[in-house]
């Protein structure tokens, strides 16, 4: 046989293994497929298509009203406070979450002892149940008998009515979503200090940096760039997803003080049975949401070092 011949048998071979790995990796790949279509790209079509619609539950029959139901939107006092509600406690909730999960896991990289222990305990409002950790903090923030009031009393302060006053509940529930997002980051934080290489720690005190926080600005935080840029955007998403708090806590109130974007859209899909008009709220969200991500990564992966 001439090596030619010897020559397009081995890469006849070789084609049929790739293409019988091919036909493999798509059969094992099939369910997710499959699951991915039905759970996530076909309602997104779903909600946008009824968002054109005045479709109701209970209703056989619907119109289409094009854009109707977005212009709606933008007179529509209770979608607008919600909107903006939903601003202020993105804006309060990410960064204080973000920078004190920070503070937390370079202090437990720091303990050496029981850095396995405080791992867990920060942890844990992260694996708590949302039904326990609200009747914590309805005890804690309870006007009368709550132990937060008694200890501010104790000062001479007033004692406000945490979640029930309009003033200050949206900042109760902020320090919730804060106690809540805490854990989460620091361990995100902790995964990135570890894969810091500890030679550039000694490189960086050869140059200089012999502090503590000259350290800090000179290799941890540019190396925790990749990582600084994922915290930001789940953070930011998560308190936009805000919602089970809410509900739980204030239902809104009082006076839609605490009414967030997703409790909106819940109260117009399942309350008030306007699917159609809940589904453009859906599509508004879920657009506000790729924004958000798209101006992040536009101006922070810019700063940021990847290794």
């Amino acid at each position: 046989m001439s090596s030619v011949a010897l020559a397009g048998n081995v890469l006849s071979a070789a084609t049929l293994r790739a293409r019988s790995e091919d036909r493999t990796a798509w059969l094992l790949a099939l369910p997710a497929i499959a699951l991915l279509f039905l759970f996530v790209l076909l309602p997104v079509v779903a909600v946008v298509f009824l968002g054109f619609t005045d479709f109701e539950l209970g209703y056989g029959k619907f119109r289409i009203v094009g854009f109707e139901n977005y212009a709606h939107l933008f007179s529509d006092r209770t979608f607008r406070k919600s909107l903006w509600n939903t601003t202020l406690y993105t804006a309060m909730v990410a960064p204080v979450s973000i920078a004190l999960g920070l503070g937390v896991a370079l202090l437990i990289e720091g303990e050496l002892r029981a850095r396995a222990f405080f791992r867990t305990v920060y942890f844990l409002p992260v694996a708590s149940l949302i039904v326990a950790m609200a009747t914590v903090w309805q005890y804690i923030f309870h006007p009368t008998i709550g132990p937060l009031n008694a200890l501010l009393s104790l000062v001479g302060i007033p004692s406000p009515n945490w979640l029930g006053a309009s003033n200050t509940v949206l900042y109760s529930l902020s320090i919730i979503g804060v106690w809540q997002s805490v854990g989460f980051n620091m361990v995100l934080f902790l995964a990135g200090l570890t894969a810091i290489p500890r030679e550039l720690y000694a490189a960086a005190e050869v140059d200089g940096a012999k502090s503590a926080l000259d350290r800090f600005f000179l290799v941890t935080w540019p190396m925790l760039g990749p990582t600084t840029l994922f915290v930001v955007t789940i953070s930011i998403t998560n308190a936009v997803k805000v919602f089970e708090t809410v509900k739980m806590l204030t239902d809104g109130g009082p006076n839609k003080a605490s009414e967030v974007l997703l409790f909106t859209i819940y109260q117009e899909g399942f309350v008030y049975m306007r699917v159609g008009y809940a589904s453009a709220m859906t599509v508004v969200f879920l657009a506000i949401l790729v924004v958000l991500m798209f101006l992040q990564y536009r101006v922070l992966d810019r700063r940021v070092h990847y290794t």
